[in-house]
């Protein structure tokens, strides 16, 4: 490339500039609509064909074979993070056991206390739990720490 093109493009192009406002919230909730659905079809699946072993203890295990390959995907396409796997991932794991005591108090909030229909119970459960997940995920578990960026030169 000759020097008046070099001139024109960043050496370091920032992470998302191009990505259009409001696509990492939309690839966030197409990965997670996507996980869920594999969660549903892989736990019933193994459910079905491994029946000597308990359900929950079966769809544990898939929920928990979710996490590396979903926290992938949002670390790629839904915040285009850069921050190290080391620093992110235990976040975003610490991420999902929060996400699930939430939706628990959630559906006891909504199912028990206010006694709401199940199925907008079920929506609100989802719609407060995420929004609160990708809140935290953004802020915090794929958020590169500052200071660590201001390197005395």
């Amino acid at each position: 490339m000759n020097v008046a093109l070099e001139s024109l493009v960043p050496a370091h192009p920032r992470q998302g500039a191009t990505r259009p406002i409001g696509s990492g919230v939309l690839m966030f909730f197409v990965i997670g609509a996507c996980a869920a659905g594999g969660f549903v079809v892989a736990s019933t699946a193994l459910i079905w064909l491994l029946p000597m072993f308990e359900s929950w203890l079966v769809s544990t295990f898939c929920y928990a074979a979710c996490i590396v390959p979903v926290y992938l995907l949002h670390r790629r396409f839904s915040f285009g993070s850069q921050a190290p796997h080391g620093h992110a991932l235990p976040r975003y794991v610490a991420v999902q056991m929060m996400a699930l005591a939430l939706a628990t108090m959630f559906s006891f909030l909504l199912h028990g206390t206010f006694a709401l229909p199940s199925l907008m119970a079920a929506i609100l459960v989802i719609a407060l739990t995420s929004g609160l997940n990708y809140l935290v995920l953004r802020a915090w578990a794929f958020n590169r720490d500052r200071r660590s960026e201001a390197k005395p030169a």
